[in-house]
């Protein structure tokens, strides 16, 4: 594979990243601003990003963007509804539909309905009001009533689709971990200690030096599980976005606990950003789980 991002991948790289600079937050305020969110809303559904699947993009495309939401915590959805679009194609009208994972509907703000994977069946269930839980930038939401069947996958369809929803997941924890990294890095750079810049100091710069180290290796690991669920089997697919989602997991998990840390008692308050890049990249590791002993049943 090339892991090099062609003309056009970069350019979707930098209006993702632009969009996200503009709308995301700022600030631990900027949660209750219902203009910004308002705007963000309209400035997403206006991409025509959560139809990316349909519009025939990659899995690495929809990494592209997953990543550059993921580090300025856009708080709009994103992840359900591109991976609603790949099952069944895009919502008929808004507010658009999510997926299902481990029982409740994500990335549900405004959906009415949820799409589920049971097997090689595609089912379709009403949801309550969504929810804020630990995550404050995504919310969440129950299912009411019994799905009702929609359609059949194929077996690859079916495989093909889980490699993408972890694939979609690791990109917005390698964007949560490059968010918290880099207001980590920022902070170093102006909190003074002693008459010097706390990011002068061994204990600080290294601690900062090995989460860049984690977030190149995530990056890494994530591009090739992206290039494949187009470009190899279904079955090398997942087990490549598996392999990707206990790595990146993990990396993010520690990036996010040193930005807490290098802010010093300040990372433990509600005004830090830094907690809401820990909750986010907690509760994208228990979106889609993954475990070692998976790993090894695919090399079986």
């Amino acid at each position: 594979m090339d892991a090099r991002l062609t003309s056009e991948q970069r350019q979707l790289r930098d209006a993702a990243a632009k969009l996200a600079d503009d709308l995301g937050l700022g600030s631990v305020n900027d949660l209750a601003d219902e203009r910004r969110i308002a705007r963000l809303e309209q400035t997403v559904a206006g991409t025509g990003w959560r139809a990316l699947r349909s519009d025939g993009a990659s899995g690495v495309e929809v990494a592209i963007v997953a990543e550059e939401f993921g580090r300025r915590l856009v708080d709009v959805p994103f992840l359900g509804p591109v991976l609603a679009d790949d099952l069944w194609g895009p919502a008929e009208s808004a507010p658009p539909w999510t997926v299902v994972a481990e029982g409740r509907a994500i990335d549900a703000r405004g959906a009415r309905r949820a799409l589920l994977v049971q097997g090689e069946s595609i089912l379709s269930s009403a949801v309550a009001p969504a929810a804020i839980g630990a995550d404050q930038t995504r919310a969440e939401a129950a299912l009411i009533g019994v799905p009702e069947l929609l359609g059949e996958l194929s077996t690859a369809q079916a495989i093909q689709w889980r490699a993408l929803a972890l694939v979609a997941t690791c990109a917005d924890l390698v964007g949560t971990a490059r968010g918290a990294h880099a207001l980590a890095t920022d902070y170093a750079k102006v909190r003074a200690q002693y008459g010097k810049s706390i990011g002068s100091y061994q204990a600080v710069a290294h601690l900062l030096a090995e989460g860049l180290a984690l977030i190149e290796g995530s990056v890494s690991v994530l591009r090739h599980a992206a290039w494949a669920v187009d470009e190899l089997s279904p079955e090398r697919a997942v087990q490549a976005a598996v392999i990707a989602k206990l790595y990146c997991a993990r990396a993010a998990l520690t990036v996010c606990e040193t930005a807490v840390q290098v802010h010093g008692g300040i990372g433990n308050t509600w005004e830090c950003l830094a907690h809401l890049y820990l909750r986010r990249a907690l509760t994208s590791t228990e979106l889609f789980p993954t475990s070692l002993e998976e790993i090894d049943r695919g090399l079986s």
